[in-house]
């Protein structure tokens, strides 16, 4: 309790607080995408349940993995070597998740952009179950929360901070996991957007599982300017149906 109480009368806790909240939230956008675009292909009354149980696993996984850092920093030390590249079991670790997120995505991608696939499409919705779901939300639940934990085990050494910061960051994707699944299941260009965008994801995992790092900024910058655009033709678009309904 002492040790707590000390920590808080620290102005270098607190932004180290507020850095590693915003840097978990970041992180959990990554995250809270795949869910929600894959609980929105489930039945309309197991969508929301789908989410929270994604998001409560998430925050399990996190929490769990903090009461081991010990054995978390270990998984940074290479374990084998591949092509030259000494690979540790976090990078294996982002790599296959990365694949992973690729091969979702473009399989995704795939049934939006082929008129032959719509009705496979059609019956593949039909066919996700509320299991198979939960089980796909948790492997990238898992791959998420590692380059999560990692991330906050480099900018502080309070676990008592990282806590803070990891209920902080799964509150707002509670909070944020409705509104933006309704968001995607409304706007049917914003899915292949939010599709392209784990792919970007998939693929920077990739890069950083073979050692070539990828500068998150770049990436969400890269992310935010296509948001940009696509709100911008979203307002064009609704300008233009309001002119013709004006007209007629």
């Amino acid at each position: 309790m002492q040790d707590i109480i000390a920590l808080v009368q620290q102005p270098e806790a607190w932004v180290a607080l507020a850095t590693l909240v915003v840097m978990e939230v970041v992180l959990g956008i990554d995250n809270l995408l795949f869910i929600s675009i894959l609980s929105n292909k489930l039945p309309e009354g197991q969508r929301e349940r789908a989410r929270k149980v994604g998001i409560g696993l998430a925050l399990i996984l996190r929490l769990g993995l903090l009461a081991t850092i010990a054995w978390i920093v270990q998984l940074t030390q290479p374990v084998v070597t591949i092509l030259g590249n000494e690979l540790s079991w976090k990078d294996m670790i982002l790599i296959a998740g990365g694949l992973f997120l690729v091969w979702k995505a473009t399989k995704e991608i795939h049934h939006h952009v082929d008129p032959a696939d719509h009705e496979d499409t059609m019956v593949g919705v039909a066919g996700m179950t509320f299991g198979s779901a939960i089980v796909q939300i948790l492997i990238l639940d898992l791959v998420f929360s590692i380059d999560s934990i990692i991330t906050a085990v480099g900018m502080t050494p309070h676990v008592e901070i990282m806590v803070v910061a990891v209920l902080a960051a799964v509150t707002v994707m509670l909070l944020a996991a409705n509104p933006l699944a309704a968001f995607i299941g409304k706007n049917p260009t914003i899915v292949m957007l939010a599709l392209s965008f784990l792919l970007l994801i998939g693929t920077t995992l990739i890069a950083e599982g073979f050692g070539v790092h990828v500068p998150k900024g770049y990436v969400y910058a890269a992310m935010a300017f296509s948001a940009l655009v696509e709100g911008l033709n979203m307002w064009a678009r609704n300008a233009r149906l309001r002119k013709k309904g004006q007209a007629h």
